[in-house]
C-alpha cells in the first residue's frame, strides 16, 4: 500500500515511520532541502514555510515531548532550544532510515481523488521539482503541512491602521530585536510568539506595551518544587481530577493554582471570563519585565493614529513607532480540492481533528491539525499510528452521522471549556486525547492490569507524569524499552541539572511511594485503570 505523506516536519516524520512500521511504502514530499519543519531556523523567510526566530525554545519538556519509542539523549537540556530539538528530529530520522523515503525539494501541487475513488479510494498527487511536474497514484494520503506557514492579519479589525505612519508587521517577520533598538514597541497579542517577542524587544526598546483584549493564564516552565510544568500537570491523577470535578469546583482550582504564583489581576493579566478555562501563556520572564517597568499590559486596541494608539478605556493616546501583531495563522490547504477538506472560520471539521467525515474511503488523514495542552509530537505520533491502521482497514471508523454529530458536539464543548477564541476549537486535552486514540490501536495502558502484574510501574503511571512511553508498553507496535524508559524518566530530566550534588543528599521519592502506595490501589480500583 503505497502512501504519500506531505511534509517533513514533526508530523510527517512520524507519519512516515508509522507507515513503515505497519509494513506500508510512504514516500514524504519536502518542498525544501532539509527536514524539521517549523524547527528548522532559517535566516531568511521562505514562502509556504514555517518560520521562527533563532531565540525560541520548547514550551514542553524533553520526555513529555519524545517520540514513544525514541527517548532523548539524558543530557539534552530539559527544555529544547531549537537547535537541540532540531538535532534529535535528525536523530530519529537516522535510527529509523527516514531520509531515503523523503523526496526533499519537491512542492505538493494538487491531490485530487482518483477516478475510481469510491471503489479503491486513491488519489492522484501532482508534485513539482526543479519546474518539472510528476503526477503519482497513491492508495492513502497523510497531510502533515502544519498550520504555521500563512499569517493571519485582519488589518480590518483595527480601526486607523491605515492612518499610522509607523512600521508594523505580523510576527512571522520577526527575528532579533535590533529592529526595536530605541523604538516604543506595541505587541498585539498575548499568545506564545507575542510575550517572547515583547521580552526580547524591551532589553533594547524605550518602550514596551502588550495589548490583550482578553488576558492570558501565565505559566512558568518552571513548576512546583522545580520540576518541569507538564510533568507536574500532565498525569493521570490530575487529568481524573480535572475530568471529574463539577464545573464550578473545577474552575475555582484553575483560578487558585494560576494565582499560586502570582495575582494575575494585580499584572493586569487576568483572563476576562476566568471561569472559563484558556490556553495558558509560556514565559518565565514576563512577570518580572512588569515588575521592573521594562512591559506594561494594556487592554485591547480601540483605533490607531499617525504616530500614536487608543487603548479601549483608556482615553488617553500612546505614542508608538513599531507594531507586531501577534494575531495568529490561517489554516489552509492549498493543494486539495475545497470538497475534501473546507476550512471555515480558521476550522476544519475533521473527526478527531483527522479525517474528513464525508469521504466514501477514508484514505486521507490530515495529522498535527491540533494544538494539545501539552507535547504536539507524541500526539502526532499517536494519529499517525491510528491512520496507518485505519488505512489498513484493522481500525473502522464509525458511521457518517456518528462523526458528524461528534465534531459539532466538540465545537460546543470547546467553546464551554477553553473560551472564545479563533482558534479554539483546535485545543484539547492531551491525555484524553492520547488515551482515546491509543484506546482506538489497543495501546492504552491499563493500570489495574499493571498492578497485578507490577505495582511498581503502575504506581509510576498513575501518579507520575504521563510520557509518551506508557503506549508503548503493549500492543501494536510495543516497545521492550517502555518501562525502563518509564522508571528513569526522573534521571533524564535530573541529568542535565544536578551538576553539584551536595553530599548525604537522597531523593524523596521512596518515602513517597510508601505513602502513597495505598491511594494507588484504591484510585485503580475505584476508576477502574
Amino acid at each position: 500500500m503505497r502512501v504519500a505523506v506531505v511534509g517533513a516536519g514533526v508530523s510527517g516524520l512520524a507519519a512516515t515511520k508509522c507507515c513503515l512500521d505497519e509494513g506500508l511504502e510512504p514516500t514524504c514530499f519536502e518542498q525544501s532541502q532539509d527536514i524539521g519543519g517549523l524547527w528548522r531556523y532559517t535566516e531568511h523567510i521562505e514562502a509556504g514555510r514555517p518560520s521562527l526566530y533563532p531565540s525560541v525554545i520548547s514550551n514542553t519538556s524533553k520526555e513529555m515531548s519524545a517520540f514513544s519509542d525514541f527517548p532523548y539523549p539524558e543530557d539534552f537540556p530539559v527544555f529544547l532550544p531549537n537547535a537541540r530539538l532540531l538535532d534529535y528530529l535528525r536523530c530519529y530520522a537516522e535510527r529509523f532510515s527516514l531520509r531515503k523515503h523523503i523526496k526533499f525539494g519537491t512542492t505538493v501541487v494538487s491531490i485530487r481523488k482518483h477516478p475510481d475513488f469510491a471503489t479503491t479510494g486513491q488519489w492522484n498527487v501532482v508534485t513539482e521539482a526543479d519546474g518539472k511536474q510528476a503526477s503519482h497514484v497513491f492508495d492513502a494520503v497523510m497531510v502533515c503541512s502544519g498550520n504555521f506557514s500563512e499569517p493571519s492579519l485582519p488589518l480590518h479589525c483595527f480601526p486607523g491602521i491605515e492612518k499610522f505612519q509607523g512600521q508594523y508587521f505580523h510576527s512571522r517577520q520577526y527575528k532579533h530585536p535590533d529592529v526595536f533598538q530605541g523604538k516604543r514597541v506595541l505587541v498585539v497579542g498575548m499568545g506564545n510568539s507575542g510575550v517572547d517577542i515583547a521580552v526580547e524587544a524591551s532589553r533594547v526598546a524605550a518602550k514596551v506595551t502588550i495589548c490583550t483584549r482578553r488576558g492570558a493564564w501565565l505559566l512558568s516552565r518552571v513548576y512546583d518544587h522545580g520540576y518541569p510544568w507538564d510533568m507536574v500537570f500532565n498525569t493521570r491523577l490530575m487529568s481524573l481530577i480535572r475530568n471529574n470535578l463539577p464545573g464550578p469546583l473545577s474552575w475555582r482550582l484553575v483560578n487558585y493554582k494560576m494565582n499560586q504564583r502570582l495575582n494575575h489581576e494585580n499584572y493586569g493579566l487576568q483572563p476576562e471570563k476566568s471561569c472559563l478555562v484558556r490556553e495558558p501563556v509560556m514565559s518565565d520572564d514576563l512577570p518580572s519585565y512588569i515588575l521592573t517597568g521594562r512591559i506594561t499590559i494594556k487592554p485591547g486596541v480601540k483605533e490607531f493614529k499617525a504616530n500614536s494608539v487608543v487603548f479601549h478605556d483608556c482615553p488617553e493616546e500612546e505614542p508608538v513607532d513599531t507594531v507586531v501583531f501577534c494575531t495568529g495563522y490561517d489554516v489552509s490547504f492549498p493543494f486539495l480540492e475545497e470538497s475534501v477538506v473546507k476550512v471555515e472560520n480558521k476550522h476544519a471539521s475533521l473527526y478527531k481533528y483527522m479525517f474528513p467525515v464525508h469521504l466514501q474511503k477514508h484514505t486521507l488523514a490530515v495529522i498535527g491539525l491540533i494544538k494539545p495542552l501539552g507535547a504536539i509530537m507524541p500526539v502526532t505520533e499517536m494519529q499517525a499510528r491510528w491512520a496507518t491502521r485505519v488505512f489498513k482497514g484493522l481500525c473502522r471508523l464509525p458511521p457518517r452521522s456518528v462523526m458528524e454529530k461528534e465534531v459539532n458536539e466538540k465545537k460546543k464543548n470547546q467553546v464551554k471549556w477553553f473560551g472564545l477564541s479563533f482558534d479554539e476549537v483546535l485545543k484539547t486535552d492531551c491525555l484524553v486525547y492520547m488515551d482515546t486514540l491509543a484506546s482506538f490501536i489497543g495501546a492504552k495502558p491499563s493500570v489495574l492490569g499493571l498492578l497485578c502484574r507490577d505495582p511498581w510501574l503502575a504506581f509510576t503511571i498513575f501518579f507520575g507524569p504521563c510520557s509518551p512511553y506508557q503506549y508503548r508498553l503493549g500492543g501494536p507496535g510495543h516497545w521492550e524499552g517502555a518501562r525502563q524508559a518509564i522508571l528513569t524518566q526522573w534521571d533524564r530530566i535530573l541529568k542535565p541539572t544536578r551538576t553539584r550534588v551536595p553530599a548525604g543528599s537522597s531523593s524523596p521519592f521512596p518515602s513517597l511511594l510508601i505513602v502513597v502506595g495505598f491511594l494507588l490501589l484504591l484510585a485503580a480500583i475505584i476508576f477502574g485503570f
